[in-house]
């Protein structure tokens, strides 16, 4: 791998060196990929998860910071092992021939030359899934073009003020507004299989927060303002206190029925499609194991 003398990956714009093992940036990340587990994965979405689990690859770092990341170990602690474009090729090989519904790469924005050259040297003959925070550049969407067939986008924050506090992150509201209309234009409505698994198309996730509801139902009607039927919305609510969480009281707890139920009914009232969640899905149980399984 090259080293980056000057990065633009993100909305940072850090323009920090990069070189193969570490860099200067925000996201402290060198050009090698780093991964914390690579294998079959059963708690996405059932249009991407299906019966035969989604091929996830969990790389390492994050291009935001949130205090409350069920990841926490490899988005801020940077937690796993260095491999080459060519590894992760031969990888994305081996997960389709595992029989997975698709190819899917979580938090790799930070990582686009090393994942773009790995696609260069196979491309999956099932659809590979691009899994990101929402706070990407148009640029670096741009050039994923022809390479991704799904986006799996978050859209946390319609409160940048919130986007500051919890994720380190300015901006954010119109950084991921503009990046979820490039991916809609790349991808175009939502496209199934006869089995029922997504082959194109926008899931946007959003994430509950506890004390936060006026900032979910925000989220919520941009989302049907500006894309309408054009994607699938992914209601979450699965938040659990990790991370630093326990450092900030009012989202130090799961949320509540009544706030889950505030959120869901203007869900309904937007008549947005996509999914949603029980309230049982805030366990510990969902989260991967990240102990480089998968990783040669």
């Amino acid at each position: 791998m090259m080293v980056i003398e000057s990065c633009h990956a993100c909305p940072r714009n850090c323009g920090a060196y990069r070189g193969e093992h570490s860099g200067s940036g925000f996201c402290k990340a060198g050009t090698l990929p780093k991964v914390a587990r690579i294998a079959p994965h059963y708690w996405e979405e059932p249009c991407i998860s299906g019966k035969k689990g989604s091929g996830a690859v969990f790389f390492s770092g994050c291009v935001l910071r949130c205090v409350y990341c069920q990841n926490y170990r490899i988005s801020a602690q940077g937690y796993g092992q260095e491999v080459t474009p060519q590894t992760l090729a031969r990888c994305y090989q081996k997960l389709e021939e595992g029989g997975v519904h698709n190819i899917n790469l979580v938090s790799a924005s930070h990582y686009i030359d090393a994942v773009l050259e790995s696609l260069a040297l196979y491309r999956p003959n099932i659809p590979v899934v691009y899994n990101c925070s929402g706070y990407e550049t148009v640029e670096s969407l741009q050039r994923l073009e022809g390479a991704v067939d799904i986006y799996l986008p978050d859209f946390k924050y319609a409160d940048d003020q919130l986007s500051v506090r919890y994720s380190s992150a300015p901006g954010y509201r119109e950084t991921a507004l503009q990046a979820i209309r490039e991916m809609v234009r790349q991808t175009g409505p939502p496209c199934f299989a006869s089995d029922g698994m997504l082959q194109k198309g926008t899931v946007v996730r959003h994430l509950i927060l506890p004390m936060h509801t006026k900032n979910s139902m925000e989220v919520l009607s941009l989302l049907q303002k500006n894309f309408q039927r054009q994607v699938l919305v992914s209601l979450m609510a699965q938040y659990i206190p990790c991370g630093k969480a326990q450092q900030y009281p009012e989202i130090n707890r799961k949320i509540t029925r009544r706030e889950y139920q505030k959120v869901l009914d203007c869900l309904f009232a937007l008549d947005l499609a996509g999914f949603t969640q029980e309230l049982t899905a805030a366990d510990m149980r969902f989260v991967p194991n990240f102990d480089l399984s998968g990783i040669p």
